[in-house]
């Protein structure tokens, strides 16, 4: 969220700003030596710039650096680059620099797999190209990574965007040969989650906190809010926009991340949680994540290897038991080469 690039609506008199991120995730293929990390913060800026976006805050740990951005954040760690951006911004014009740079600074020659996800924009006439529709997304991903898969999940308003590379035969094992020569063991084997929060027309006391008028600065925001008892261990960089929005990128020492970002507008109230910390269940981070920010409408995605603690977890989701005031609207579980992912649609019951 930006406290800038607001768009007036003269029909209505409102202020509108695009919550929903576009989120691009690219993982390279493990080699000695290689590390993403000795791509510099200039070059990064000049990146940012293609995106339309710039950096504002930034804070790391051993395993990976944060970038709290004028719209979203960027993560980046030895082998995955993250970018979340929102608004108006164009992340998927900026993949070829990514790609050169990942090449000639940071030593990783081939990318391993690339996730590309959104939901759908509330105002999706408003994105600039490729952004104002999902098929030149696509064509623009394929590319620069060959023949991708494409899948839309959810009912039209409300659904999921999604674009992942298809397995090339023999890929583990490759890699796996590939490893082992280089000394770097089955790390491309490694266990990963993630999990996905995407609210909508929230609770206005809660979204308030997320003004100037309410809070001084980012810090009594997080306090408020309780984002700060979300999941603990997480040394915390946040930002709080003028007059309103917030953004935070969390770390913690075991490479974990947590990332949230804040449209309090009453007109286009939204909010987006993200983390790849460890768990068998999501039951309870959920649930504290709902009642810190009380949204009447959420979308809930979980990637997980088959290898992670979050393998189970996706599958829990079908039974989560700790939804009483919200009832499922739509659900799909799709397996990908390497990973499982699950996506639900909640709405809560009318009072």
């Amino acid at each position: 969220m930006a406290g800038t690039e607001m768009i007036s609506n003269s029909e209505s008199n409102d202020q509108f700003f695009e919550g929903v991120e576009k989120l691009i995730e690219i993982w390279f293929t493990p080699v000695k030596h290689a590390d993403l990390r000795k791509i510099t913060r200039q070059q990064w800026e000049n990146v940012l710039k293609i995106v339309r976006c710039e950096i504002i805050s930034f804070t790391q740990s051993e395993q990976v650096d944060a970038y709290v951005l004028s719209e979203s954040s960027m993560f980046v760690s030895r082998r995955r680059w993250i970018l979340k951006t929102c608004g108006k911004t164009t992340p998927l014009r900026c993949v070829r620099a990514v790609l050169q740079l990942a090449q000639e600074t940071a030593g990783h020659s081939r990318v391993q797999n690339v996730f590309y996800s959104r939901r759908e924009f509330a105002r999706p006439t408003a994105q600039l190209k490729p952004h104002d529709n999902f098929d030149s997304e696509v064509e623009l991903l394929d590319s620069f990574f060959g023949d991708g898969r494409a899948y839309i999940m959810g009912p039209e308003k409300d659904c999921w965007y999604l674009y992942t590379l298809l397995p090339l035969e023999g890929t583990v094992d490759a890699l796996e040969k590939e490893q082992q020569n280089v000394g770097i063991g089955c790390e491309s084997l490694e266990p990963d989650q993630t999990i996905e929060i995407l609210m909508s027309d929230l609770d206005p006391a809660v979204m308030d906190i997320f003004t100037r008028a309410a809070s001084a600065n980012a810090a009594e925001a997080t306090r408020a809010s309780g984002i700060d008892k979300l999941i603990p261990g997480m040394v915390i960089d946040d930002y709080l926009f003028d007059p309103c929005g917030y953004s935070m990128n969390g770390v913690a020492k075991d490479g974990c991340y947590m990332t949230i970002h804040i449209t309090p507008e009453p007109q286009c109230s939204y909010v987006s949680f993200e983390s790849n910390v460890s768990a068998a269940s999501y039951d309870a981070l959920l649930a504290r994540v709902l009642a810190a920010f009380r949204p009447n409408k959420f979308i809930v995605t979980v990637f997980a290897t088959p290898n992670s603690p979050g393998a189970d977890a996706s599958r829990q989701l079908k039974k989560f038991s700790s939804l009483g005031t919200y009832s499922q609207k739509d659900a799909q579980h799709c397996r990908f080469s390497g990973y499982e992912l699950h996506y639900a649609l909640y709405c809560k019951f009318p009072s």
